[in-house]
């Protein structure tokens, strides 16, 4: 598989603070790669150097096979953006704020209006087409937003917090037409402070802090690397906790609530083997919960209090 975006060793500095310490990532093609990270830890940096608004500090950076340093022009033909405040015109219409984004990328006349039409019924746009920016709700105005950086069918989009501020239903949706443009070959740079928002959608992972990257790989990948997955089983009554204490030495009971935390990577086998040894000294519990390691377990183990 093709890589979309490299960095050797890239640096940023402002005066004596660092922002970015040595950066080395690799993002495939035809996925979506998040960046995490607390507030301050360079996200927004890293996304403004690779989409060439910023210039970097030291190190190397690729993009669609270009140069950054020395290509920056053919990056930013490859590329789209779009950030955590829509960037429309809000007293142009939909039509007119996607048009002059054709016009703009320089499209003829026919072909940027196929492309504008296009863009209106995928975004589910049309009743608003013709309603200036300033009456639609904060979810119209994202997905319009995200359909302006389509006018150019990029094939790399850095989507900065896009769904910052949004309702839920809102931002399901952008998670839908993420999904599809990825299935459509397009790679997607993500940067969010939502972490279901990038187990997701994300392909990779990585957590930034300080400037540095302290863990990266896929969601389920990063969440094995944490301890503490149980399950915890409740009984109706101390009988029952007796037998199950028993049987499960390795269990931490407490008597005031009627359960046992077993330790459990969650996988299928270990549950199957737990309530075999239950079913054995006849100790059903009333309950059963599965807890596992989330993206939120991997933030705070990896990431240190601010400086």
């Amino acid at each position: 598989m093709k890589t979309m975006i490299t960095t050797t060793g890239l640096r940023k500095s402002y005066g004596d603070k660092v922002v970015l310490d040595g950066i080395d990532l690799s993002v495939t093609e035809g996925t979506v790669f998040a960046l995490l990270g607390p507030n301050g830890a360079g996200k927004t940096t890293m996304v403004r150097i690779l989409a060439t608004l910023l210039p970097a500090g030291a190190g190397s950076v690729r993009v669609a096979g270009y140069d950054l340093a020395r290509e920056p022009e053919r990056v930013r033909a490859t590329i789209g953006l779009t950030g955590q405040f829509a960037a429309v015109d809000r007293l142009l219409t939909v039509r007119e704020n996607l048009r002059l984004m054709a016009d703009l990328h320089r499209l003829g006349r026919a072909e940027g209006s196929r492309r504008v039409t296009r863009l209106i019924d995928r975004f589910d746009l049309t009743e608003s087409a013709t309603k200036p920016v300033s009456a639609l709700s904060g979810g119209q105005q994202r997905r319009l937003d995200l359909a302006m950086t389509l006018v150019g069918e990029p094939r790399l989009i850095f989507l900065d917090e896009p769904t910052t501020g949004l309702d839920p239903r809102s931002r399901h949706e952008m998670w839908r037409i993420v999904r599809e443009l990825v299935a459509e070959g397009v790679t997607v740079f993500l940067t969010t402070q939502y972490l279901e928002e990038a187990d997701q959608l994300a392909d990779r992972i990585a957590v930034l802090d300080h400037g540095r990257i302290v863990v990266e790989g896929t969601p389920d990948e990063l969440k094995r690397r944490i301890p503490g997955g149980h399950l915890l089983l409740r009984f109706s009554d101390s009988l029952a906790l007796d037998a199950a204490a028993e049987a499960l030495h390795s269990a931490q009971r407490d008597d005031e609530a009627l359960t046992l935390q077993v330790p459990s990577g969650g996988d299928l086998g270990s549950l199957r083997a737990v309530l075999a040894t239950l079913d054995e000294v006849r100790a059903e519990p009333e309950h059963l919960t599965i807890h596992t390691p989330d993206l939120d377990d991997v933030f705070f183990a990896f990431t240190k209090e601010p400086r």
